[in-house]
């Protein structure tokens, strides 16, 4: 019988850890370089809105907005690239560990931050994979709120919500269905109804966001 032992690395490894390279690439997005400022002056808005009668901070922080700034400092606006260690962060804002750490959770829980966790492969022997922790990969967001203010100052009409834009398509697809199956004279009949001009218009504009290609592609 084998008395070979199995090594370990003993290196601590965060449930929900991804290898290195597994999903970066669907992960980050690219940021407008045009935004940078209007998205930083949203979370100061953001923070000062929503900070709590008698409590010096509001929910990021001054902390987190510093940290926020410095994020926005060294991604890779073209790619969404952005990877720093939290002793990377810890030296480019002058905090201590515990204060960036605080710091990310807050962006995180109002959501102007995400990250994944990722592990990459160690050089130890030993059956089993060999892996140890390394720098999360994250990606800058913002919540509804701070993206209604930043398309204010950039001048731009809000987006509709995802959700009303995906049911409004739905419907016009059902209605292109139903005409479709309705012959001319029934089509006739149908729009010789006052109010179904606008209904036309609307059925126009979603087949046309429904059949756009994804943002960056060109058409076939």
């Amino acid at each position: 019988m084998s008395t070979s032992k199995t090594r370990r690395t003993f290196q601590p490894v965060r449930r929900n850890s991804y290898h290195v390279g597994e999903r970066e690439a669907r992960f980050w997005r690219p940021i407008d370089r045009k935004e940078i400022t209007a998205r930083l002056r949203a979370a100061e808005s953001y923070n000062r809105e929503f900070k709590k009668p008698g409590r010096p901070n509001g929910p990021l922080g001054h902390v987190g907005l510093e940290v926020l700034q410095a994020m926005y400092r060294i991604i890779d606006y073209k790619s969404g690239r952005l990877e720093p260690s939290i002793d990377y962060i810890m030296r480019q804002v002058k905090r201590s560990r515990d204060a960036v750490v605080r710091a990310l959770k807050a962006l995180k829980t109002h959501g102007f931050i995400e990250w994944i966790r990722r592990t990459e492969p160690t050089a130890n022997d030993g059956a089993g994979p060999q892996v140890r922790q390394i720098s999360n990969a994250y990606r800058l967001d913002l919540p509804s709120r701070a993206r209604a203010l930043v398309d204010k100052i950039l001048g731009r009409g809000a987006p509709k919500p995802v959700d009303q834009e995906q049911r409004e398509t739905e419907q016009a697809e059902a209605l292109a269905e139903m005409l479709a199956q309705a012959g001319p004279e029934g089509v006739a009949a149908f729009f010789a109804t006052d109010g179904h001009g606008d209904a036309l218009k609307g059925l126009a504009a979603a087949l046309r966001r429904s059949a756009s290609p994804p943002s960056g592609q060109n058409p076939a």
